[in-house]
């Protein structure tokens, strides 16, 4: 079994000797922000999904046990 550290390494990054745009900056966090909005929206999506199921399983269990005629 591998040997797993004690502590969490953290790097720190000083400033950066050349000028940075703003873009540029904000890019990774950017970045992360928008992989975490596209998982949410799809787990929502699958929830969505999943209800709409239900639902048209369950009108066909009533549909199904509905009066004879």
């Amino acid at each position: 079994m591998a040997r797993r550290p004690d502590r969490i390494r953290i790097e720190v990054f000083g400033p950066a000797s050349e000028a940075k745009t703003t873009e540029a900056a904000f890019r990774p966090s950017d970045d992360a922000i928008r992989s975490l909005a596209r998982l949410i929206r799809r787990q929502m999506a699958r929830e969505q999904f999943e209800r709409a199921r239900a639902l048209e399983r369950k009108k066909a269990r009533l549909n199904r046990s509905g009066p004879m005629r």
